[in-house]
């Protein structure tokens, strides 16, 4: 509950709860992001957040660092995040204006776009985040849905990193389309009493999303949100960077975010070109789920698969999903169901504020955040069909999705549509049903 200017006690929206998560974290149960703020100042009474950012930090170039600290009292922040081509740099205590500020006034000094926010990326862009809290699953069963595909293409030889909360150990063993999975814990149970942290298991679903297109895909699901699901821009792009160098075909971010102005994100716009020293990798990123044409970066930029979410009918786009001609692709992604933390989980947003559930390893989730993994399991399930690379496998599968485009929504992909064009006589009447469980 929150108190109005009339002075009585209203219910919180649902983005004043997602940013309040954000910004404060919950006493003894979740940490916020320490140094994080929302502009502007007066989003709760303007009911919208343009962008989160890092309070005294912004992002430059290394070429432009010398002219920016001319007019900017700062200096460059040494430690884990540096990243090469890219500069943190933190004012000085001589610098007393705020980030929107400072970045205005460099726009009029040396152009837009020099200098930008250290921006908030997090699992949830916008306002709803992801569309859905997970709910239990209505039929109790152990099988995911979408369901595990049984195609002959099933993502062999393929690595698939996700960047997200991390992984639930325990779910390999309770999920047998899991098996195999590896990744950095996901600390899911926190508090006192004990209760299922905000978006924890939100790694470890998405990982089985991922392996319900290619179920013997490699997966690694690495923790890059350590505080509300949300981590700043500059720490994001190193762990993506990492990754790269590890020899991935495919990373599947299921995260984003809006910038200040809708500038492209300059870490972002430094990582993307370092993947063209790798063009056997490609990036598949969640478009959002503002329900708006308002770009989400990284999904918006032209190197990067840009997925939308369909709605539980696969003919409609979910009413939750962002859209816009920077959209590649849209996938289902609404009503899932996969792998999820065992335990009591206290929801943090109307209309169920407070009201507790318990789970057991499954759950009914929705958002852009799932049609992407679904995505980028499609493609790695070509990759082990056609011996194409990830790109190459990725630009196919976006052909067929044109040549399937649906009015009013835009280029389509479904389940079982990986490779089904490579096999003789078939006449893709499974490519429009849910598959089967195929999970045993």
């Amino acid at each position: 509950m929150s108190i109005g200017d009339d002075g009585y006690a209203r219910q919180q929206t649902t983005l004043e709860t997602q940013i309040d998560l954000i910004l404060h974290g919950i006493p003894g149960v979740e940490e916020g992001l320490e140094g994080a703020a929302a502009y502007p100042d007066n989003w709760r009474e303007q009911g919208s957040v343009d962008y989160l950012y890092r309070e005294r930090s912004i992002l430059v170039r290394d070429a432009d660092v010398e002219r920016v600290v001319r007019i900017v009292p700062s200096e460059p922040v040494r430690g884990e995040d540096n990243l090469r081509g890219l500069t943190l740099l933190e004012f000085t205590a001589d610098e007393q204006r705020s980030v929107p500020d400072v970045c205005a006034a460099v726009d009029r000094e040396l152009g837009e776009g020099v200098i930008t926010p250290d921006h908030v990326f997090y699992v949830c862009p916008g306002s709803l985040c992801p569309a859905t809290e997970p709910e239990p699953v209505p039929q109790p069963g152990p099988c995911p849905d979408p369901g595990v595909s049984t195609e002959p293409c099933d993502g062999s030889g393929v690595l698939v990193a996700v960047l997200d909360t991390g992984w639930l150990p325990g779910a390999g063993t309770q999920h047998p389309w899991l098996a195999g999975v590896s990744g950095q814990t996901d600390p899911a149970i926190a508090g006192n009493p004990s209760r299922i942290r905000p978006y924890s298991g939100h790694g470890t679903f998405v990982a089985g999303v991922v392996r319900t297109m290619a179920p013997k895909a490699d997966v690694e699901v690495r923790r890059t949100f350590r505080a509300a699901g949300a981590t700043f821009e500059s720490h994001l792009v190193k762990q993506f960077a990492e990754e790269l160098r590890k020899g991935v075909d495919i990373i599947s971010l299921d995260f984003g975010s809006n910038t200040r102005s809708d500038i492209p994100a300059l870490g972002f716009a430094v990582v993307g070109e370092q993947l063209a020293n790798y063009p056997g990798v490609a990036l598949v990123a969640a478009a959002g789920n503002d329900s708006s044409r308002r770009p989400v970066w990284p999904a918006a930029f032209g190197w990067a698969v840009g997925v939308g979410a369909l709605s539980s009918n696969w003919r409609n786009r979910a009413y939750f999903t962002n859209y816009g001609p920077w959209v590649d692709v849209y996938a289902p992604g609404q009503d899932f169901v996969n792998a999820y933390a065992t335990g009591e989980y206290v929801y943090t947003e109307p209309p169920n504020i407070g009201r507790t559930q318990y789970f057991d390893g499954l759950c009914t989730w929705s958002g852009t955040s799932f049609s992407t993994p679904l995505v980028s399991g499609l493609i790695a399930a070509r990759m082990s069909a056609t011996g194409e690379n990830a790109p190459q496998a990725a630009q196919a599968l976006l052909a067929r999705a044109r040549g399937q485009a649906i009015p009013g929504v835009g280029p389509v992909l479904l389940p079982g549509q990986a490779c089904d064009d490579r096999q003789q006589g078939c006449h893709h009447d499974h490519c429009h049903q849910r598959p089967a469980c195929g999970c045993h």
